[in-house]
C-alpha cells in the first residue's frame, strides 16, 4: 500500500532555506545507458582496477565489527597518513570523501556575506558547497588553453574573500599549476585567505613543473591541501579522503565534520591501501600510460586536446555536446558530458579506452561538419 504525500497549502508548509532556490543540482557520471549491449562506464573517473586483495581482506576483516561505531577521530588512519607525508597528526583530518572535508573547510571559514573563489570550469561540487554555507561563489574563467587563471584569481579577492580553492590537476580539464605560478599566486594573496590546494588527482600528474601540495603547505601558513582515497587508491564506494592543515584549521574542520561520518570499512581500507603503495603505484603507471595512449588517439584523429595530468581527457566542444555524447554513448562509451562546454573522459581499462578512440572518430567527423554547416550559416 502507498500513501500520496499531502499537498497542503503554501502557508502550511515549512520554510526551506532561499539558498535552496538557486543551487546548482551535483550531477554524477551516468551508469551504462542502453541495456544488453557492451557499454564502458568513462563517466566518474573511478580507478578501473578492483581493489587489493590485502585491500579487500581488511574491508572484510573489518565487516564483523559494522555494528559497533566507527572510530571517529580516526586515530590509526591519521597517524598513518601524517607519517607519510611527515607532518603532525594534528594537522590531519579526514571526511567521506574529499568533496566532504571541502564542505567542512567552506562550513568552518566562509558563510553569509562571505566569498569563495575557484576557476570555472573546475570541480563543480564548489559552488554547490559554497552556497549550502551561504556564501556567494566567486567564478574565474580558466585561460584559452584550459588552465587556471592565477592572475585573475588574485585580482578577484577582495575583504569579503576567505576561501580559494585551486584544483589542480583540474577536474575536468587536467590541467596542473606549476609550481613557480603558484609561488606567485601566494605572494599575491592575503595571509588571511585561505588557500586550499585540491589535489585529488595529483597521484597521476608525472610533469616535474608540477606544484606539489605538500611543499606549499610547509612553506605557508594559510595553505590547506586536499587528498583523496577514490581514485589513485580506487576507494570511491567507500569514502574517505583528508585535508593537511595548520593545526588549528583541522580543529575546526574536526569540529563542524559529521560526527562518525568515515566508516570503520573505510579507514581499514585506506590503511591497508597505504600500506600496499608498490603495487597501487603500478596501477597507476599503467593507468598513465593509457591516459598518454587516449590523448595520442584523440590527437591523431584531429581533436585539439589539451595535456592532461589526471585520469581522464577533456574535450571542449561547445554547442554539440549533447550531440557527442550520444555518439560516444551509442558507440558504448559512456562520458561525462558538461552542456555547452565539453565532455570528459576518464580512463578506464584498455579495451575501454580503445573503444573510446573508435567513438570519437565518429564523434569527430560530426562535430567538424557540424562546425562547417554552422561557419556557412
Amino acid at each position: 500500500m502507498t500513501h500520496a504525500l499531502p499537498q497542503g497549502s503554501t502557508a502550511e508548509r515549512v520554510t526551506l532555506r532561499s539558498a535552496l532556490r538557486d543551487l546548482p543540482a551535483y550531477k554524477p557520471g551516468k551508469s551504462a545507458a542502453v541495456a544488453g549491449t557492451v557499454q564502458y562506464k568513462l563517466s566518474s573517473n573511478e580507478n578501473p582496477y578492483p581493489p587489493l586483495p590485502s585491500v579487500r581482506e581488511s574491508v572484510a576483516e573489518a565487516a564483523a565489527g559494522i555494528n559497533l561505531y566507527p572510530d571517529m577521530a580516526c586515530e590509526t588512519i591519521t597517524e598513518a597518513v601524517a607519517r607519510r607525508w611527515g607532518v603532525s597528526p594534528a594537522s590531519v583530518s579526514f571526511g567521506a570523501g574529499s568533496v566532504e572535508v571541502a564542505s567542512q573547510i567552506i562550513r568552518a571559514v566562509a558563510g553569509e556575506g562571505d566569498e569563495v573563489i575557484f576557476a570555472w570550469r573546475s570541480f563543480e561540487a564548489y559552488p554547490i558547497l559554497t552556497a549550502l554555507a551561504g556564501a556567494k561563489a566567486v567564478h574565474v574563467p580558466l585561460t584559452q588553453d584550459e588552465r587556471h587563471d592565477l592572475p585573475a584569481m588574485a585580482a578577484a579577492v577582495n575583504e569579503h574573500t576567505r576561501v580559494i580553492f585551486v584544483c589542480t590537476p583540474n577536474n575536468p580539464t587536467g590541467t596542473s599549476v606549476t609550481a613557480d605560478e603558484l609561488h606567485d599566486f601566494m605572494a599575491a594573496v592575503p595571509k588571511d585567505v585561505l588557500v586550499v590546494i585540491d589535489e585529488a588527482y595529483v597521484h597521476f600528474n608525472v610533469d616535474p613543473a608540477a606544484a606539489q601540495g605538500i611543499d606549499f603547505f610547509r612553506a605557508y601558513a594559510n595553505v590547506v591541501i586536499l587528498h583523496t582515497f577514490s581514485k589513485a587508491y580506487g576507494l570511491a564506494g567507500l569514502r574517505i579522503g583528508y585535508a593537511i592543515a595548520p593545526d588549528y584549521v583541522s580543529a575546526a574542520l574536526r569540529a563542524v565534520a559529521i560526527p562518525f561520518g568515515v566508516s570503520a570499512l573505510a579507514q581499514k581500507a585506506a590503511l591497508a591501501s597505504l600500506a600496499a603503495e608498490e603495487e597501487i603505484e603500478a596501477r597507476i603507471s599503467s593507468l598513465v600510460t593509457e591516459r598518454d595512449k587516449l590523448q595520442r588517439g584523440l590527437v591523431e584523429i584531429g581533436w585539439d586536446v589539451c595535456p592532461s595530468e589526471a585520469n581522464f581527457v577533456w574535450l571542449r566542444i561547445g554547442a554539440t555536446t549533447r550531440e557527442i555524447e550520444d555518439i560516444f554513448t551509442h558507440a558504448g562509451v559512456i562520458v561525462r558530458a558538461y552542456p555547452g562546454d565539453g565532455i570528459r573522459i576518464s580512463v578506464g581499462a584498455p579495451e575501454a579506452n580503445d573503444q573510446a578512440i573508435h567513438a570519437a572518430r565518429d564523434a569527430f567527423n560530426h562535430f567538424t561538419t557540424t562546425s562547417a554547416l554552422a561557419q556557412e550559416i
